[in-house]
């Protein structure tokens, strides 16, 4: 895309996935967290499974003065707050893609159920926060660590992307389709984040109930649909 990727939370699960799928498809990647020695040890053990991979480890400040394309992969309960603490190093025009989903298990409740967020959804809530110079796109969801992390694996599922900037959709969709065996569909408005978000958590539900990793798959569309 010729732009790089800075993963905030790329230490975790989901920001590691993310981040080795995006190292695998040639992408320039850099992987940020709270704690840069965490990172690092991230960005090393993609290298060990992709040796030419562009990967480098930042603080979480760094990665994102560092890159106009910025992807949360962060639990809901430090939304908020790491949100207001990286609102200066963003720059602005650029895109913030929030993977979170607001699950009532931060708070010690059942991860197979959504929090009410004021704003409408954790993804509205980022919009509120960064203020309208920073195009917020929700996307991401759906998509299990297990499967990125997987050796090999195609990912069976759709990215469905919600965002008030076409621009930024479009990017994200493109970014999506990266993945072996994903496609980015435009799932319209930003205020559509909460559907996106209750979906996961149903989606936990069926995975812990029958032991597997459910994705979402959107059929019965014409091939540009899922063209980005």
């Amino acid at each position: 895309m010729g732009r790089p990727v800075a993963i905030i939370g790329g230490a975790g699960n989901e920001g590691f996935g993310l981040a080795l799928r995006w190292a695998q498809a040639g992408e320039t990647v850099i992987i940020g967290s709270r704690d840069a020695a965490r990172a690092q040890q991230a960005a090393d053990k993609i290298k060990q499974r992709v040796p030419d991979a562009n990967v480098s480890a930042m603080e979480n400040s760094a990665a994102v003065a560092a890159s106009d394309l910025i992807v949360l992969t962060i639990p809901f309960e430090v939304h908020a707050a790491t949100l207001k603490q990286l609102k200066p190093a963003i720059r602005p025009g650029s895109i913030v893609v929030d993977t979170t989903v607001p699950l009532a298990a931060s708070v010690g409740g059942r991860a197979t159920r959504t929090l009410g967020v004021w704003q409408g959804s954790a993804a509205q809530q980022a919009a509120e926060i960064l203020g309208k110079e920073i195009h917020v796109a929700a996307a991401f969801h759906h998509v299990g660590s297990e499967l990125l992390i997987a050796d090999g694996e195609k990912v069976d599922c759709d990215v469905i992307v919600c965002s008030d900037d076409p621009a930024a959709t479009k990017t994200v969709r493109q970014l999506a389709a990266k993945i072996p065996g994903v496609r980015g569909l435009d799932g319209g408005k930003l205020e559509n984040a909460r559907i996106l978000e209750q979906i996961t958590a149903l989606l936990i539900g069926f995975s812990l109930r029958d032991k597997g990793h459910a994705g979402i798959r959107i059929t019965g569309l014409p091939d540009s649909a899922y063209k980005s």
